[in-house]
C-alpha cells in the first residue's frame, strides 16, 4: 500500500496509489469522487447502510465494491453544523487520521477494511470530509446476527479473540459496539469505523472498550453473548 496526497483547489485527498490513480479507464481523482452524486450519475450505487449520514456501497470496479462514508456530526454539535468540523490542520482532520490509522493496522495484517482514500474540503475555518474503503464481501453486522440468533459460542469467541488482537496492537476503539463488528461469509470477524480511534499503551481504556461492547450487547438483548466473547478475549 502506497499512500499519496494531492491538493485540488481547496480539497486535500489522501489515497492508496494502488487503488486510486489517474490512469486511463479508472475513476479520476477529484473531490467529486467523494460524493454520492458522482456515483449515482454513473449508476454505480448498489446499496446503502443506515446510520448518521449513511454509507453508500459502490461498484467501483467489475470485481470490487467500495464503501463511501461521509463524516457527520451527532448530538448537540449537529445543531450547529451536521457536516462541518473545525479546521486545525490537514493531518489533524478526522478523515486523514482515520485513513492513516486504518492503513497502519491493515499493513499489520489486522482485520480492517483496506483503505482507498479520504478527502477533506476546507471552507475557511471549517472543513467537510469523506472516507472510502473496500467493502468486505458478504459481511453482516454482529448486531444483525444477534437479532436473528445466528451467532453461536464459537463465533462469539472469535469476536473476543479479534478484539484482543487489536488491543495487543494498541488500538483504543472508542465506539466498540455490535454494529462496528462485521462477520464475513467465512465467519471471520472484522472491525470497522476507526473514527477518533488511536494507538495507545496498555491501560484502563482496554476495559472501557469491553464495557462499551457489553452495553451494546444489552441494547440488542444479547447480554448473555458477552461471556463467550470474554472467553475468546482471555
Amino acid at each position: 500500500m502506497r499512500l499519496a496526497a494531492l491538493r485540488q483547489k481547496n480539497s486535500l485527498i489522501l489515497h492508496d496509489a494502488d487503488s486510486l490513480c489517474d490512469a486511463p479507464g479508472t475513476h479520476q481523482i477529484h473531490p467529486g469522487l467523494f460524493t454520492s452524486d458522482y456515483w449515482r450519475r454513473q449508476g454505480l450505487i448498489v446499496g446503502e447502510a443506515p446510520g448518521r449520514g449513511s454509507s453508500f456501497f459502490l461498484q467501483a470496479t467489475p470485481t470490487e465494491q467500495w464503501v463511501l462514508r461521509p463524516y457527520r456530526r451527532g448530538g448537540m454539535a449537529a445543531r450547529l453544523s451536521a457536516k462541518r468540523y473545525l479546521w486545525t490542520g490537514t493531518e489533524r482532520t478526522r478523515a486523514f487520521r482515520e485513513l492513516r490509522l486504518t492503513a497502519t493496522l491493515f499493513a499489520q495484517g489486522l482485520p480492517v477494511p483496506r483503505p482507498v482514500a479520504s478527502c477533506v474540503t476546507r471552507h475557511g475555518l471549517t472543513y467537510e470530509a469523506a472516507l472510502m474503503t473496500v467493502r468486505i464481501p458478504g459481511a453482516r453486522a454482529l448486531a444483525e446476527l444477534l437479532n436473528h440468533r445466528q451467532a453461536d459460542d464459537a463465533l462469539l469467541q472469535q469476536v473476543g479473540s479479534m478484539v484482543k488482537r487489536f488491543h495487543q496492537a494498541g488500538l483504543d476503539h472508542v465506539d466498540l459496539n455490535a454494529r462496528n463488528i462485521l462477520i464475513d461469509s467465512n465467519d471471520t470477524p472484522w472491525l470497522i469505523d476507526l473514527d477518533r480511534c488511536r494507538l495507545r499503551s496498555p491501560g484502563k481504556w482496554q476495559n472501557d472498550n469491553l464495557t462499551r461492547l457489553k452495553r451494546s450487547l444489552i441494547k440488542f438483548n444479547a447480554e448473555n453473548s458477552y461471556s463467550s466473547i470474554l472467553d475468546g478475549y482471555q
